[in-house]
């Protein structure tokens, strides 16, 4: 038949076909299969798989679209957006689904954000960084050089570091150019602390300092600690300053007047650490907005009231072993409303309210590990070799970076963690700057920095 009089005939026949009732045509249909041969019986079934097909993403509510891709992994969301283009605008416009997978890999979410297409890309970010945690790939090392004798004492505070040595003078480095930003001559440093103007040194000559940045002056000199200051802490509203000592004690001072308020007797080792830090929970012993000093030695941490009391009195003493067989490692974590410190057992933290040990982790696998940062997701731990960061959720340990041979000191003054708002979940923006610093035989500074994204 000619293709002319074929398509005569075909349109006479469709007209003829749309007149039938349904079971006519199924007849119809019927009977043009039995005339068929394998040609067309094989042409037949690979177009009917294809008309029978339903778009149910394209043709459901938009709302019930978002329950059924709720009940789909994130890597099963994002080989479906490959499917077409509706189906890539549909899924992106998802955003509790991507802000749920982005909370999952410990990610913090802003719910002000209702962007959907953010989110999908927040996630993908957020799996890049995971991967890069997870192949040991997130990190970077530099190094600072600046000093001729050994540096004893480190403070870090936004994208600046702090450095005290033994060469009798303390630096000033901003973290990311390298650069030094103060240098003032003082005394050996064994703690330091700082802010825009000034620089709270203590010392192995017993002593407590203050300067001045900008011109290197000494401020202040506090005197009366018998042994030497290895940890100081201050605040400018309450004009107080706190330290600890090798003297079994802990003094505190007016910061102004540099005279000594009171003596906190009780240790009966080294005071390693002295935290003073503002209150978040309420007990029968304190309330939200109190201050609080925290000091810590190798077997006890130790909880005082600040004032200006001279009948200071401890309100609480807390240990891991009432025998005193297992020592606290040289670190302490305090943020108001918990505290966290890890020993030869693992990580104890205590609830500030009720004082009572929450919960203890664990990490037989690996001796004597550190506590550098802990936060409401991830904890920045160490040994001897490595950084190792691990997942709270889980207890795991997720990353490790390596470590160059150094010395590890024994008060946990010659190493620190830098930023820490992401041990509380990263948020695609907080992953920079400084991750830990710690001093080196040669004088210089290890630094671990975040890699930036690829």
């Amino acid at each position: 038949m000619e293709r002319k009089d074929f398509e005569t005939w075909l349109d006479n026949i469709s007209v003829t076909f749309l007149s039938l009732t349904d079971l006519q045509k199924n007849e119809t249909l019927d009977h043009l299969i039995s005339l068929s041969g394998a040609v067309q019986l094989r042409h037949l079934s690979n177009n009917l798989e294809t008309l029978l097909k339903r778009d149910f993403l394209k043709l459901l509510p938009l709302e019930l679209s978002f329950y059924l891709l709720k009940w789909l992994d994130p890597q099963t969301l994002l080989t479906c957006c490959l499917v077409s283009k509706q189906w890539n605008k549909v899924i992106s416009a998802c955003t509790e689904v991507w802000q749920t997978a982005c909370k999952n890999l410990g990610w913090q979410i802003d719910d002000s954000v209702q962007d959907a297409l953010h989110w999908k890309k927040v996630y993908l970010k957020a799996i890049l960084r995971m991967k890069q945690l997870e192949d040991h790939e997130a990190f970077e090392t530099s190094s600072l050089i600046g000093h001729s004798a050994r540096v004893y004492a480190l403070y870090y505070k936004d994208g600046l570091l702090c450095t005290g040595s033994d060469d009798l003078s303390a630096k000033l480095w901003d973290v990311s150019t390298g650069q030094c930003v103060y240098g003032i001559q003082t005394h050996t440093c064994a703690a330091v602390k700082f802010d825009e103007q000034k620089l709270v040194t203590g010392s192995f000559d017993n002593t407590v300092a203050c300067w001045e940045w900008s011109s290197g002056a000494r401020t202040q000199h506090f005197r009366g600690h018998t042994g030497a200051v290895f940890s100081v802490d201050y605040n400018d509203e309450l004009d107080i300053l706190v330290s600890g000592s090798a003297d079994f004690t802990v003094k505190v001072w007016a910061l102004s007047a540099g005279t000594c308020l009171n003596t906190l007797t009780g240790h009966t080792e080294w005071v390693t650490k002295v935290v003073l830090q503002k209150c978040k929970v309420k007990s029968l012993l304190h309330s939200p907005g109190d201050y609080i000093l925290l000091s810590a030695d190798k077997y006890e941490i130790k909880i005082w009231p600040i004032g200006r009391e001279i009948n200071c009195k401890c309100l609480k003493t807390l240990s891991v072993s009432e025998d005193r067989s297992i020592c606290l490692q040289p670190r302490l974590h305090f943020d108001g409303q918990y505290i966290v410190c890890s020993s030869a057992l693992g990580l104890y933290q205590w609830d500030f309210a009720s004082y009572d040990i929450l919960r203890v982790i664990k990490t037989p696998e690996i001796a004597n590990l550190a506590l550098l940062g802990f936060g409401d997701i991830f904890a920045l731990l160490f040994d001897n070799r490595y950084l190792y960061i691990m997942d709270l959720r889980t207890e795991s340990l997720i990353s490790r970076w390596p470590l160059p041979e150094y010395r590890k000191s024994k008060r946990g003054s010659s190493f620190l963690a830098g930023e820490a708002s992401w041990l509380n979940g990263l948020d695609g923006h907080n992953d920079t700057g400084l991750v830990f610093a710690t001093s080196m035989p040669d004088h210089s500074i290890h630094l671990v920095l975040w890699k930036e994204h690829g």
